[in-house]
């Protein structure tokens, strides 16, 4: 272990004190496959149309977080608004996990670091590099961390059996929004990144933690590879977020 860096001090010891399957029962209700949406919008307009219903509840300060079963959907895919930043995101992932969830798939926004990327294309990230803290409680120090074969597999057949376009990505995961420097930026750049996140790396680390597929699919919203921020309209797209739910979904069915 590093006395210098306690972010390097990583600990293989399992169980961990508080342990997600021994505070939270398997629930028979929720299915082995599972979408964990970033869009709150998509999944109002699921509800609206009475296409999901609440199946349980997890909780934590900020009040229930609702996991939903989409109706008619076979087979059984049920459905979740995991919070933004790898810290929640990843805690309660776990928690679907210890509910009996075990093939995952994941679709959110991303900010391009390449303004050639047009907004609202899908893209689909092959590595992620761990520019965050969660995930280094979960694997050895390291610089990238992989989505599962299977998962990213299913989503490429999903794409390609849709003639949908999307590209293949490496992105960088950082917890600072607000410390994106410049130079940082063209760092990451340099390294091949092509789009930034808060969740990816944390959420690969995790699945690769417990033995669970799992795999993303993100949506380019903002720029913040030129010489200023552009949000793009990144707080709109709902017709583009609702199809890439929509893909989550179909590629979710076939892990």
């Amino acid at each position: 272990m590093s006395d210098k860096y306690p972010i390097l001090d990583f600990d293989s010891d399992r169980p961990a004190v508080a342990e997600p399957a021994k505070l939270i029962a398997r629930n028979e209700a929720m299915p082995e496959h599972c979408v964990l949406c970033f869009f709150q919008s998509a999944i109002d307009a699921l509800m609206a149309r009475e296409q999901i219903k609440v199946i349980t509840n997890l909780r934590s300060e900020m009040g229930p977080h609702p996991v939903y079963l989409l109706k008619d959907a076979e087979p059984p895919v049920a459905l979740f608004q995991p919070g933004i930043g790898a810290p929640l995101a990843a805690a309660l992932f776990e928690e679907l996990i210890a509910l009996g969830g075990r093939k995952f798939i994941a679709c959110g926004t991303a900010g391009v670091l390449d303004s050639s990327i047009s907004a609202g294309r899908l893209l689909i990230p092959v590595e992620a590099i761990r520019d965050e803290g969660t995930s280094y409680h979960y694997l050895p120090p390291g610089k990238e961390v992989y989505p599962s074969s299977k998962a990213l597999k299913a989503i490429e057949t999903t794409l390609t059996s849709a003639k949908a376009s999307f590209q293949r990505v490496k992105t960088w995961t950082t917890d600072g929004i607000y410390r994106e420097t410049s130079g940082k930026i063209e760092k990451r750049k340099n390294s091949g990144c092509s789009c930034v996140d808060m969740e990816a790396s944390a959420l690969f680390a995790v699945a690769e933690f417990r033995g669970v597929e799992f795999g993303q699919v993100l949506l380019a919203a903002d720029d913040a590879g030129g010489e200023s921020w552009d949000p793009r309209g990144c707080f709109g797209m709902g017709g583009e977020k609702e199809k890439a739910l929509q893909v989550a979904v179909e590629a979710c069915k076939i892990i």
